[in-house]
């Protein structure tokens, strides 16, 4: 047993022979003991003598005492309640210089992502796609998982999808180098299926230190894993969608994937995905301009 100072070690210890004597007088295997302890052996004086039972097996009334009052007392470790460390709103956090910015992100990737292996994903991927653009950004976008193209390249967003992403920012008036792209995970899931949990539990970490270190003002996620993912949500996008949510503080846009886009390319779904960036536009305070042709 680890040992711990004072008071607490011998309450403890004196915990782990009551039930000790308990499973040996009555038989029990399963007396239930605060988790972070052993069970201990008893004492090298009581190592060999007699267990305090009276004749016929049962305890006697000193030591049912005892072992009803140790059954009866909450375990030391939950005397108080667990207290868990508060999420700080990123809007409470001091912002980073640029150059500060751009280091650590770059420490983040190279240190850590590029040779994450972690998860399954690790095992066929060509690269890790960590993310791109502006380490200044006021607006971040979050997609599911790079895809063959991203794989090849290790930059997010390049292929058919990208193209239409470029269109889509290119028309709120700026330029891609002015946001920041990156996804949920950031190795390429087999044949582009969706994240599992616990790939996307393994990858969580290093987004929300992207996401801690750009501090940017508006998220638009792009799709309904990611979005499900960052609002640890179950609903569905048709509901989401267009709506605006909250992420650590920070305003979040959930709206279509530019794939999802270029499969159900109407009229009614372009648009949806424009008035929800004119709504982004809004809160960055930029100018609201009319819908690009595409």
């Amino acid at each position: 047993m680890r040992a711990v100072s004072g008071k607490t070690t011998d309450r403890t210890a004196a915990r782990a022979r009551l039930a000790l004597r308990a499973e040996r007088a009555f038989g029990v295997r399963s007396i239930a003991l605060p988790s972070n302890i052993e069970r201990l052996p008893p004492p090298a004086h009581e190592a060999d003598g007699p267990l305090p039972v009276a004749v016929g097996g049962e305890a006697t009334q000193a030591t049912r005492q005892q072992i009803a009052e140790m059954l009866s007392a909450p375990p030391e470790s939950s005397s108080k309640p667990a207290v868990r460390p508060a999420i700080t709103a990123l809007a409470d956090t001091p912002t980073l210089a640029s150059s500060d910015k751009y280091l650590r992100l770059q420490q983040l990737d190279e240190n850590e992502v590029r040779g994450c292996r972690l998860c399954r994903l690790c095992e066929q991927r060509t690269h890790t796609v960590f993310g791109e653009g502006s380490p200044d950004a006021r607006l971040v976008f979050i997609g599911e998982g790079p895809g063959q193209n991203e794989d090849q390249t290790g930059r997010p967003f390049v292929g058919r999808a990208g193209e239409l992403l470029n269109k889509m920012i290119s028309g709120m008036g700026l330029q891609r180098e002015d946001v920041y792209i990156a996804n949920v995970v950031k190795c390429r899931p087999p044949g582009n299926r969706e994240p599992a949990p616990d790939e996307v539990a393994t990858c969580t970490p290093y987004l929300e230190r992207q996401l801690e270190i750009i501090h940017p003002g508006v998220i638009v996620t792009l799709g309904k894993p990611a979005m499900q993912h960052m609002l640890r949500s179950k609903e569905p996008m048709s509901r989401m969608r267009g709506q605006w949510q909250s992420w650590r503080g920070i305003k979040l846009m959930p709206t279509f994937h530019p794939a999802y886009l270029l499969r159900s390319y109407t009229r009614a779904n372009r648009e949806m995905v424009w008035s929800d960036l004119q709504q982004a536009m809004q809160v960055l305070g930029l100018p609201i301009r009319s819908r690009p042709r595409s």
